[in-house]
């Protein structure tokens, strides 16, 4: 399979050993106790994989020196990697244990695939623009992830021939959370998403039951956009 765009395309990685980035230990270890453990997120799980993957080489070169800031910052195509806070929640908000398939909606930069990858066993993670899957594919295989699978698609659909997944997490702003995602959740499974507007959004966590799924806001929230079906028009 090639990256030409093709609906198919995939790429298939691995956890890493360690990244040799000395340079930007101590930054990474005050933003993970500074902005997110000290936030309330205590996931022993969670915390180590945001101490282990280096942000700053999912981030533009000339923007490597605010990669641990509290902050996003834009990457290519117009899109977002998210502020280290807004990672670990949602990535604490999964309940991850180590066993899990995951789904995730939007790869972006691929840093959020990355942490993901350090916890769960599987990760499947779905993105419509074809340079970013390229550029996320890039350097998680520098960093020598095997437990990833990257798709472009429209992620609204899920990845059926993947389907149940034991946790999914969007990583776009929806107007509402896609049937399809909360057809392809197992039942006891966790979702994600930022629902609203273009402008504002509140963080949702559902979990699956007999009644579909049950609600709990996360608190405000501005991602990018989500395209394409079930999503806002583009």
């Amino acid at each position: 399979m090639t990256a030409n765009g093709d609906a198919g395309f995939e790429r298939r990685l691995s956890r890493p050993a360690a990244a040799s980035d000395a340079g930007y230990a101590e930054a990474r270890r005050r933003m993970v106790q500074e902005q997110v453990a000290a936030r309330g997120v205590r996931d022993a799980r969670v915390l180590a994989a945001m101490a282990r993957v280096p942000r700053h080489l999912f981030v533009e070169e000339a923007l490597r020196e605010r990669a641990y800031g509290d902050h996003a910052l834009p990457t290519a195509e117009r899109q977002t990697i998210s502020q280290p806070y807004i990672v670990g929640l949602m990535t604490y908000a999964l309940a991850l244990t180590g066993g899990e398939k995951v789904l995730e909606i939007g790869t972006g930069s691929g840093y959020q695939t990355a942490i993901l990858a350090e916890i769960a066993a599987r990760v499947c993670s779905i993105e419509r623009i074809v340079s970013l899957v390229d550029r996320a594919w890039k350097v998680v295989t520098a960093l020598g992830y095997r437990n990833v699978v990257i798709r472009r698609a429209d992620g609204a659909y899920g990845w059926q021939d993947e389907a149940p997944f034991d946790a999914i997490i969007v990583t776009a702003g929806a107007p509402s959370i896609p049937p399809a995602l909360v057809n392809q959740l197992k039942m006891g499974g966790r979702i994600v998403v930022p629902v609203g507007e273009p402008a504002a959004q509140v963080l949702q966590k559902g979990v699956k039951d007999e009644n579909g799924l049950n609600l709990t806001s996360l608190g405000p929230c501005l991602f990018v956009p989500l395209l394409g079906a079930s999503g806002f028009p583009e």
